[in-house]
């Protein structure tokens, strides 16, 4: 299902351009992942499940410099934007998920009907990190760039290109090895999306009906230019994590959970 190398690239790079904003901006909804309490202020709602990704931020030593810019830019992002159209994420659970795996009603589903499956996955995992750790592991960190901010559906963030053919490769074999393996697709794991590296800065909260989104798009247009102009610290990724969330404030795990070292 993903992308070769050159087309991953052009379509993650169209993301970043004036065109595709003033497009995706039609089509924006409120997040789901996030509802209005009894004080009237927005809180995460409950959206259990898995992932495969990088270090939170909050235990990730190795990138202070990205995620210094990546703060600064989600605050300069909010000024520019409508009040309460973005809920932001706090900066310290940002992260880049390398393989989904499951969440919400999938995963509460298959939770009800089998009581095992969290022990089952993490075992499973384990035992496909251990069979790929020396073919994808060569003691070279995976390298990421952030090209550009780029709009969701439901949230706006910025994507990332991997910084050479080899960073590529090795997080698609690290996706095979998960999305093909009959075990896991027993358990209810699939592949459901296309790789499109992003971090999430926000999800999309209150849509004003007035909202211009002509002018939206010019003042993210303007925002991604600057993100260009000041040049962007690579992203390193030293492994990959079996990670669980409760909702997308939190993000953990334990400390013998599986982790595969890129």
């Amino acid at each position: 299902m993903d992308d070769n190398y050159h087309t991953y690239i052009n379509r993650l790079m169209r993301m970043t351009l004036p065109e595709s904003y003033r497009s995706q901006l039609q089509h924006i909804h409120e997040s789901p992942k996030f509802m209005v309490n009894a004080d009237g202020h927005r809180q995460p709602t409950l959206f259990p499940g898995y992932t495969i990704a990088t270090p939170p931020w909050s235990t990730d030593s190795l990138n202070v410099p990205l995620h210094s810019k990546l703060t600064l830019f989600q605050k300069t992002l909010l000024h520019q934007l409508p009040s309460q159209l973005v809920e932001p994420l706090p900066p310290s659970s940002f992260h880049l998920t390398l393989a989904d795996l499951i969440w919400d009603s999938a995963y509460r589903h298959v939770l009800n009907e089998n009581s095992q499956f969290e022990e089952q996955l993490r075992n499973r995992i384990g035992e496909i990190f251990l069979q790929y750790q020396p073919t994808i592991g060569r003691g070279i960190p995976l390298q990421w760039q952030v090209v550009g901010l780029m709009v969701m559906p439901r949230a706006i963030g910025v994507c990332l290109v991997p910084h050479g053919e080899d960073s590529y490769h090795r997080l698609l074999e690290l996706r095979r090895a998960v999305y093909q393996n009959s075990e896991l697709v027993s358990l209810g794991i699939e592949q459901q999306y296309h790789l499109t590296a992003h971090i999430t800065l926000g999800y999309f909260g209150t849509i004003p009906p007035d909202l211009d989104r002509e002018a939206m798009a010019s003042d993210l247009e303007n925002l991604n230019q600057l993100w260009i102009d000041d040049g962007s610290p690579l992203l390193s990724i030293p492994r990959a994590e079996l990670q669980k969330f409760d909702t997308m404030f939190h993000y953990y795990r334990d400390e013998d959970w599986p982790s595969l070292d890129f």
